[in-house]
């Protein structure tokens, strides 16, 4: 349907936000010259926009009933089988639901999107179906993602196994669960600030961010641009080895992935942790919300690596603890000016658009503000305010600031192959009660991010890895590696995996 040329009122309304001032013959000039420009958006309008290729053939699924979702971890269920034979033959994979799967309804965990259904496949998705998987569902995820708690999708919490009263970790929460109660083999997860890490510590299992620009982002619903990663999640160190092999790699559409090479994942992960120089870094551990359980856990967990004939030290990185600060300017501001106002893709960017999305969400999202996280309104407002007031000069000084994180991490990983500290520096907490403060859920959402974000920001790959249980909640200990180094992060985690093996 061609487009409507803007009209006097609306001129004169656009004029008034930017502070033109404008005569009404002013405007009536601007209207004729503007309808010049129409009949080039509807020539546009009448080209046939090219599309990711579907290979597979599939039915839209089905949303579980109660008894076959215990812990609100899926969305809707599916088996969608790929290629006969491949790497991923037999293995049941679940698909985290800000990924695009073509005829799978897709939420993105928020209200805003109901009823929105793709017409393609993401390109990791693709892969996955071409190595021989069997997509098995779609899992929820938090509202936009934008929360390390798994209180925030819609209509559900999303409940930990190991504990159903204690939250599951967010943003992949609906994936770290779906591999905690063996109901998948392997799972794609996305990661912006800890959301493949921190869900994966509290439920016990294995989940890799990678090196930033590793996996390709393409069909994924974006944060923010400089932040967003996708990537495996498993039960072991050995799965998430296979199901990044196969996920690895640039796909020629989007502009995250510079100067990108992969690695052999598989055969890193047999290697054992002798000769290995790991630093453990004094600053993610014993900070003011540190539990006294975790850090002595990851404390024994290093021990054990000094005992698999690794060489370990202790390292002091003073830029770590600045490094939330610098990741919370550019999710606030990129993530306003991108998933909010951009309506999910925003521009300036030469990747592939999901067009459909991008409109499916726009109308959702301003015809229903209301029905967004709190999480996400108290980001639009303080990054619209920040914008407005500020013009975006915090946003640069973060972006430009990131290079010291990355280059004060780059310094030690000059010396040592990996780094290690606690994911996350306490346990699952309860989720919230329905009905609780606006205070309380939001820092229930985002008050555990504080070790896993920062590389986010700088793009290094960082693995959480099981290394111990208090009370039956698990705890886990991060490894990061040098940038397109992630198979020495897999060797350390699958070396300590085997431990007394």
């Amino acid at each position: 349907m061609p487009i409507e040329a803007p009209n006097l009122r609306q001129v004169m309304n656009i004029a008034d936000d930017f502070g033109l001032e404008l005569t009404p013959d002013d405007a009536k000039s601007f209207v004729g010259l503007l309808a010049g420009i129409k009949a080039s958006y509807d020539r546009l309008d009448a080209m046939v926009e090219p599309r990711l290729e579907v290979r597979y053939p599939r039915t839209r699924g089905r949303q579980p009933a109660d008894h076959e979702n215990r812990y609100n971890a899926w969305t809707f269920k599916t088996e969608i089988k790929g290629a006969a034979g491949g790497q991923l033959a037999g293995k049941r994979v679940a698909i985290k639901d800000n990924i695009c799967v073509a005829g799978v309804p897709m939420m993105n965990g928020s209200r805003v999107l109901e009823g929105y259904v793709p017409e393609i496949d993401a390109t990791v998705v693709s892969r996955i179906l071409d190595a021989g998987g069997t997509i098995v569902g779609k899992t929820v995820c938090e509202d936009l993602c934008f929360s390390g708690g798994s209180h925030t999708s819609k209509p559900l919490p999303v409940r930990n196994p190991k504990k159903p009263t204690h939250s599951a970790g967010g943003s992949s929460s609906g994936s770290a669960v779906a591999i905690a109660t063996g109901e998948a083999d392997m799972a794609l997860g996305g990661d912006q600030g800890g959301s493949i890490r921190m869900p994966a510590s509290w439920c016990g299992i294995y989940g890799l961010k990678p090196t930033y620009g590793l996996v390709p982002y393409t069909g994924v619903f974006p944060i923010e641009l400089t932040l967003d990663h996708c990537g495996p999640m498993a039960h072991t160190t050995r799965d998430v080895a296979l199901l990044l092999s196969v996920i690895a790699g640039p796909d020629g559409m989007d502009p995250r992935q510079i100067n990108v090479h992969t690695q052999d994942y598989l055969q890193a992960i047999g290697q054992g942790a002798k000769g290995l120089k790991i630093a453990v870094v004094k600053e993610g551990f014993g900070r003011e919300d540190s539990e006294k359980v975790v850090d002595e856990t990851v404390q024994k967990a290093a021990k054990e690596f000094e005992r698999l004939g690794a060489q370990v030290d202790e390292v002091s990185v003073p830029m770590h603890i600045h490094g939330f600060d610098i990741w919370n300017a550019i999710i606030i501001e990129g993530s306003t000016e991108l998933m909010i106002k951009g309506n999910g893709f925003g521009s300036n960017w030469d990747g592939y658009y999901v067009t459909s999305l991008m409109d499916a969400y726009a109308r959702g999202w301003r015809s229903r503000p209301n029905d967004m996280a709190e999480t996400v309104k108290m980001v639009l407002l303080f990054g619209e305010y920040a914008r407005r007031n500020y013009h975006g000069r915090y946003y640069a000084k973060a972006q430009n600031l990131r290079r010291e994180l990355r280059a004060a991490y780059d310094k030690v990983l000059e010396t040592y192959d990996l780094m290690l500290m606690p994911t996350m520096r306490f346990r699952a907490t309860p989720l919230p009660e329905p009905g609780c403060s606006r205070e309380d859920y939001v820092t229930m959402a985002l008050n555990m991010v504080s070790n896993t974000c920062p590389f986010d920001a700088s793009g290094h790959p960082a693995m959480t890895v099981p290394c111990g249980e208090a009370d039956g909640l698990p705890i886990g200990a991060m490894l990061i590696g040098r940038r397109f180094d992630d198979a020495a992060v897999l060797r350390g985690a699958a070396a300590f995996e085997r431990r007394g093996k």
